[in-house]
Order: C-alpha cells, then structure tokens, then sequence
C-alpha cells in the first residue's frame, strides 16, 4: 500500500525578505534584500516553492557580495 502526502493547501505564505533598505544596484539586486527588481514585482504572485527558490538565490547573492559568511 503507497501512502501519498498531499500538498500543503494551508502552509501559510512566506513572508517577504524585505528589511526597508529599499535601493537598487547597478544590476538591479535590491541592496537589502539581494533580490532582483523582477523578483521583487512578482513575490504577491509566486506559491511558496517559488518564493523559496528566490530566498535561495538571494542567500547566495548575499554570500557573493560578502554580506553573508
């Protein structure tokens, strides 16, 4: 007998990186955050995976540029 797990239909939604250090690079990664300018628009509308995958990205940016160890 297979058991499957249903997906999380009430995980609540992760909050936005934000911490009020709204300004954009040359590359346009928020300084704050690390997130890019697209990503920024578009976090109200992506599920969590998404919003994960962003996080991800944007810890490694934050790594990159030294802000991270």
């Amino acid at each position: 007998m297979t058991t499957t797990i249903p997906p999380k239909q009430h995980e609540k939604p992760i909050k936005s990186p934000c911490v009020s250090v709204c300004a954009l690079d040359i590359n346009d990664i928020c300084m704050g955050c690390q997130r890019t300018a697209s990503e920024i628009t578009a976090w109200g509308k992506m599920t969590n995976e998404q919003r994960r995958e962003v996080l991800q990205k944007a810890n490694a940016r934050a790594r990159e540029q030294g802000l991270l160890s």
